[in-house]
């Protein structure tokens, strides 16, 4: 008995490893299928800032974030050198066969890149944080997942972390969704981001109802279209204040494919969209003392991927994003953002199945109501392994 167990315990670690060191990396245990993956990456960048300072958030450096490119009236150029591994991320996923043939499925995903940790000087240490983690099941999700007002689909491939910072919807937090088709639902999270005279930036957490989208996503061989709404509560309840005001948007994007080659783009539009686009560039409203004001935007990009050959491809992309500021509201608002644009190409070389290397140039310009305006110019090389 002892010498069958034993065998059959060998063939069993044999098998796990084998199935670890598959391509797919994954073992099979009872009934659970398990998976992980992820990538590790370096990103190495040259940062020019044409007011002659540097974001207020480090932030701005690691990425391309639209609202912290400083603004100003002088022009004095101001270079930077920064590297590091920070998008670099892991998953860690499982299916689950039930008796009655429907899978029930998990995800955890972590990354490095919005977290705090050790100095550079030494350790570069980073804390992890989470990106997602969800449950579904017969068409439902519970967790924390992409919102689904957005469409990751429609990024482009960039060496950036987001690509069009100021032209994308772009929000992961924590839902419970249903999908039917060529329809899903979800209500989720909410938070508002609101403009005070008195302290600048607030984040509020007081909605009474979760925020709800409605989305469709047409498929076909040429592609697909998604058009997703979002409708949800902006609050503002501090002291004797107890305001809120109605927000609501709407998105169309998606890829059309030209044999290997595609085109992705996005147009957004909305009333006090606040921080579902392009990275909270805008708040969602304006609180004047006695009521609060939703702010208008308009954003959108569109990107263009060209395959050279079997292992050379380029992304031309271009990014817009335009706030309907209230100048009558100036005074308490400050000098917000009005609008902001970027354009960015890269070349991509792949030598082998998952392994990139790529070189990109990217140009951001970031204006005020009050005419200010700040420009970025980033040139960033990167190493890219998916495992």
């Amino acid at each position: 008995m002892t010498i069958k167990y034993f065998a059959i315990k060998t063939l069993t670690a044999i098998a796990v490893s084998a199935a670890l060191s598959a391509p797919s990396y994954a073992a099979t245990i009872g009934d659970t299928k398990v998976n992980y993956g992820g990538y590790v990456k370096l990103d190495a960048m040259w940062s020019d800032f044409s007011d002659g300072t540097l974001p207020s958030s480090h932030i701005g450096r690691d990425f391309y974030v639209p609202g912290t490119t400083p603004v100003s009236a002088s022009s004095a150029e101001d270079a930077v050198f920064d590297m590091h591994a920070r998008q670099s991320r892991f998953n860690f996923s499982t299916a689950t066969k039930l008796a009655d043939g429907s899978d029930i499925k998990t995800k955890i995903e972590l990354d490095f890149i919005v977290t705090g940790g050790g100095n550079e000087r030494v350790s570069n240490s980073y804390s992890p944080r989470l990106r997602q983690a969800f449950i579904t099941y017969k068409g439902w999700l519970f967790g924390q997942a992409w919102s689904n007002f957005q469409n990751v689909g429609a990024l482009p491939e960039t060496l950036d972390f987001v690509g069009p910072g100021e032209g994308t919807v772009f929000v992961r937090q924590a839902m419970v969704k249903y999908a039917v088709g060529n329809w899903s639902f979800s209500a989720e999270n909410p938070e508002s981001t609101i403009t005070t005279a008195q302290q600048g930036r607030v984040v509020t957490d007081d909605a009474s109802m979760p925020d709800f989208t409605a989305r469709y996503t047409h498929k076909g061989d040429w592609g697909n279209v998604v058009v997703s709404a979002l409708a949800r509560q902006l609050t503002y309840k501090t002291g004797a204040a107890d305001e809120s005001e109605t927000s609501f948007g709407i998105s169309a994007s998606g890829r059309v494919n030209f044999g290997k080659n595609n085109l992705k783009f996005m147009l957004t539009q909305g009333k006090g969209l606040g921080r579902y686009i392009g990275l909270n560039v805008a708040n969602g409203g304006v609180y004047d003392g006695n009521e609060l004001h939703a702010i208008d935007s308009t954003s959108g990009f569109i990107g263009y991927q060209h395959h050279w050959n079997s292992q050379f491809r380029s992304t031309f992309l271009y990014s817009f994003f335009s706030a309907d500021n209230d100048t009558n509201l100036l005074p308490i608002s400050g000098d917000p953002t009005e609008s902001s644009i970027s354009y960015s190409a890269n070349l991509l070389y792949s030598p082998v199945k998952k392994l990139t290397f790529g070189a990109e140039y990217k140009v951001g310009t970031r204006e005020t109501q009050s005419g200010l305006k700040g420009d970025i110019t980033r040139l960033q090389f990167s190493v890219k392994y998916a495992f």
